[in-house]
């Protein structure tokens, strides 16, 4: 069961930006955020009521609980669908996966926890895997598409490393992460349905199966289950060992998103797609003795 749930997670979330782009853009990316935000906000409330109300979080706690819905639910999704929409599905999950060397950087500076060395190591790595992704076709006028994509793939990702960030404090405090995800994304759905509001937007849904299916993708698999499962791994294997599937995510993106026809198959992208994956796991410390690593924390409350 344990290897299914690795699994589970790792080819749901490695999928993440693909569904995204299959997804399309029937309606305004908002409203669809909006959709997939107020659903799994929907689940995880139910699912808390079910679950032992143990290590609630305090008024105390509540502001950090809310950067850690706005930053890693409503704002940098929002920038991640965009810059999906811009540029190919792979190239988004390569930014994405740098995840792993933003967030310790974020820890740094809001908790003063150490920064290794090896996350400037693996840094190096995945900034190189990006590279060659993006550079040889900047001069092209999509080139210049791509490159506006993984600017704001980059936002995102600097997003969720914030709310890592915050993640990070709320595990300390042991609030019960179902409570947290629960009103995380509450929060998140109501500034979502704010933003859409403002901008005059009327809420519609399409009925296509493509759009369908790919919001219920989004939603119940890669936003409720996938986490669930990814819970259960951190209590039988551990955070360090949960968090290494992170490291295959480019390589996961940049095959489906050959197998759907986005991207075409070139050196270029297997280089990339590999000096990221070589990135992440030097930044998670992958082959380290744990005695030497200092793990980075449980921050994949929202990995997907």
């Amino acid at each position: 069961m344990t290897y299914f749930m690795y699994l589970f997670c790792l080819i749901v979330w490695g999928l993440n930006f693909i569904a995204v782009k299959i997804q399309g853009t029937p309606v305004p990316l908002e409203v669809s955020l909006t959709y997939r935000l107020a659903m799994t906000a929907v689940l995880f409330i139910l699912f808390a009521l079910l679950v032992k109300r143990t290590n609630k979080p305090t008024a105390t706690d509540m502001p950090f609980i809310v950067v850690f819905g706005v930053c890693n639910f409503a704002l940098s999704y929002l920038c991640l669908y965009y810059a999906t929409m811009l540029s190919s599905a792979a190239i988004v999950t390569l930014i994405f996966s740098l995840k792993v060397i933003l967030t310790p950087i974020a820890l740094r500076l809001f908790l003063k926890e150490t920064l290794h060395a090896r996350v400037w190591i693996g840094g190096c790595f995945g900034i190189i895997g990006v590279g060659v992704l993006i550079v040889p076709s900047l001069s092209s006028i999509d080139g210049l598409t791509d490159l506006k994509g993984v600017l704001i793939a980059l936002v995102g990702t600097l997003l969720t490393a914030v709310g890592d960030a915050s993640s990070a404090r709320n595990a300390k405090q042991r609030i019960n992460p179902v409570h947290a995800n629960a009103i995380g994304f509450t929060v998140a759905s109501l500034l979502m349905g704010a933003i859409v509001w403002f901008q005059g937007t009327p809420f519609t849904l399409p009925t296509t199966l493509t759009y369908l299916s790919a919001l219920l993708y989004l939603t119940v698999i890669a936003s409720f289950l996938a986490w669930l499962f990814y819970l259960k791994l951190v209590e039988r294997v551990g955070g360090a060992k949960s968090g290494y599937m992170v490291a295959l995510f480019p390589l996961i993106g940049g095959v489906a998103s050959v197998m759907i026809g986005e991207s075409t198959p070139s050196l270029y992208l297997l280089f990339g797609c590999l000096s990221s994956c070589l990135g992440a796991a030097i930044a998670l410390g992958i082959g380290v003795s744990r005695q030497r690593r200092n793990a980075i924390p449980d921050t994949a409350d929202k990995i997907g």
